[in-house]
C-alpha cells in the first residue's frame, strides 16, 4: 500500500515539472514580449550603478568625507569615455585616488562597455555651449541685485521662501570729472637788493567727461576742458586783473567698432576762450570770447590705447579728411588769425591728428599729455600741452606744465621762429571722481 502511494507521488511531481518547463520554455520565446532587450540592459545598468554609489556613498560617509565636486553629471548624461576617470584608475600615486563617481564609471566601462555612445575627444570636437563671444555684452552695471532675503517662518522654519529680485536697467554711461585750484604768491619788498615786483594768481581747471558704451559697437565720448588763470601785479598799472591761462574746449567722438582696438570715428573739437587777452601795459586787446573760436570736425579712425597693464590709456585718432573753420567776433583781430581784413571767417580742408593719452607713472605721479597737429599741406599747427602732476595726498598736488605750440601761418619771431612756448609750476588743492 505504501509502495503504490509512493509511486503515485512520484508520478504526479514528474507530470508537474515537465508542464512547468514547457511552460517557462513558452515564456522565453513569447513573440509578443514588449521589454526591448536594450531598455533591459539600460535599467540592470542603472541598478548596477545605483548599488555601487549607495556602497561607495556610505564608505564616504564613515570617512567623513563630505566635499563632493560637480563630477556627478557623468553619471546621468548619456555614457562617455572619458580619458581622465581611465587615467586616475591605472596611475599610481597619493594624488590620483579614485572617487566614487570614477570607479561607478569604470564599473560601467568594464561591465558593460555597449552602452557607451561616444568619447571625450568628440566631445571637445563638437565644442561647447557657452557663448564663444562672451565680452560682447558687458554692462557697467549689475542688472540684478539682491534686496534682501525673506525671513524664515517661525512656525514652519523649513519652508521655502521666496526671495525679492530687482532686475536693474543697464547704465551704458560713464561719468567722470578732475577739479584743481592752484595758488601763486610772490611778494618782493620795495627795496629789495636785486629788484623785482610782487605778484599773486591763481588757476582753477575743470575737466567733465561722460562716455557712452553700449558694448556693441557703438561708442559716443564727450569732454569739456576749462582752464582760467588771473594774475596781479605792481608793475601792470593798467590792468588791475589779466588772464594768464584762458581755454574753453569741447572733444566730442561718435565711433563705430571696426575691430577689438579700432573705430570708425567722427570728431568734432571747438574751442575758444572766457576772457580778453592782455599783456602787461598794454592796451591792445588779443583775444576775447568767440575771437577766435575754431571748429574742426573730423572724420577717420581712432585706436583705443590700453597698455602697460592698463597704466597707459587713452586714443589716437588719424583722420585723413579734417576741416577747420575760423571765427572772430571782432572785425580788428582777425588779420591776427589769418583771416582776410574785413572779414570774420576763414575755412580750409586738411588732415589731422590727435592723441589723448593718460599715464600713471608711478602711484604718486602721472602725465596727461594731448598733441593736436593739422595741415592743410601749405601751412602746419601744432600744439602739444603737458601736465605732470605729483600727488602730495588725497586733495593737495603739484603740476608742470609744458606747452609748445608751433604755427607757420603767425608772423615769424626773430628769435623763436614760428614756435612759441608757455611753462608754469604750481601747487594747490586737487579732487577727482
Amino acid at each position: 500500500m505504501k509502495l503504490r502511494y509512493l509511486l503515485i507521488m512520484a508520478g504526479f511531481f514528474m507530470a508537474f515539472t515537465s508542464y512547468a518547463q514547457s511552460r517557462y520554455r513558452l515564456h522565453r520565446t513569447h513573440p509578443t514580449d514588449t521589454v526591448p532587450v536594450i531598455v533591459k540592459q539600460y535599467t540592470d545598468s542603472l541598478s548596477a550603478c545605483r548599488e555601487r554609489i549607495d556602497s561607495l556613498s556610505l564608505m564616504r560617509r564613515e570617512a567623513d568625507e563630505d566635499n563632493l565636486d560637480g563630477t556627478y553629471y557623468r553619471l546621468f548624461v548619456p555614457p562617455t569615455f572619458y580619458h581622465d576617470v581611465v587615467r586616475r584608475a591605472f596611475t599610481i600615486g597619493a594624488d590620483t585616488v579614485m572617487g566614487m563617481e570614477d570607479q561607478s564609471m569604470m564599473d560601467l566601462y568594464l561591465r558593460r562597455p555597449d552602452l557607451v555612445a561616444s568619447t571625450q575627444s568628440q566631445l571637445e570636437h563638437t565644442g561647447g555651449i557657452i557663448n564663444p563671444e562672451p565680452d560682447k555684452m558687458k554692462p557697467d552695471a549689475d542688472m540684478v541685485d539682491v534686496i534682501e532675503m525673506a525671513k524664515p517662518d517661525p512656525v514652519y522654519p523649513d519652508m521655502d521662501m521666496p526671495i525679492n529680485i530687482y532686475v536693474e536697467k543697464p547704465n551704458f554711461w560713464t561719468v567722470s570729472g578732475d577739479y584743481s585750484l592752484q595758488l601763486f604768491q610772490n611778494f618782493v619788498s620795495s627795496n629789495w637788493y636785486k629788484g623785482g615786483e610782487s605778484n599773486y594768481s591763481v588757476l582753477g581747471t575743470v575737466t567733465l567727461q561722460a562716455n557712452y558704451n553700449n558694448k556693441q559697437r557703438f561708442r559716443w565720448d564727450n569732454k569739456l576742458e576749462m582752464r582760467l588763470g588771473l594774475q596781479s601785479s605792481r608793475g601792470d598799472t593798467l590792468h588791475a586783473v589779466r588772464a594768464s591761462e584762458d581755454l574753453l574746449r569741447y572733444t566730442g567722438k561718435v565711433g563705430l567698432q571696426a575691430s577689438k582696438r579700432w573705430y570708425y570715428t567722427f570728431q568734432l573739437i571747438a574751442s575758444t576762450q572766457f576772457m580778453h587777452g592782455l599783456k602787461s601795459n598794454d592796451h591792445t586787446i588779443y583775444s576775447a570770447f568767440m575771437s577766435p573760436l575754431t571748429v574742426n570736425p573730423s572724420v577717420g579712425m581712432d585706436y583705443n590705447v590700453n597698455w602697460l597693464k592698463g597704466n597707459l590709456t587713452g586714443s589716437v585718432h588719424l583722420a585723413p579728411i579734417a576741416y577747420n573753420y575760423t571765427y572772430v567776433r571782432k572785425l580788428a583781430m582777425a588779420t591776427r588769425y589769418g583771416i582776410e581784413e574785413g572779414r570774420r571767417t576763414k575755412s580750409d580742408f586738411g588732415s589731422e591728428i590727435t592723441i589723448d593719452l593718460k599715464w600713471q607713472i608711478t602711484k604718486d605721479i602721472r602725465w596727461k599729455t594731448r598733441m593736436y597737429a593739422y595741415t592743410t599741406y601749405k601751412r602746419m599747427l601744432m600744439e602739444w600741452e603737458n601736465t605732470f602732476t605729483f600727488v602730495v595726498n588725497k586733495y593737495i598736488s603739484s603740476n608742470l606744465f609744458l606747452y609748445p605750440r608751433f604755427d607757420d601761418s603767425a608772423k615769424r619771431d626773430d628769435h623763436h621762429g614760428f614756435w612759441q612756448m608757455k611753462e608754469y609750476i604750481s601747487l594747490g588743492f586737487n579732487y577727482g571722481f
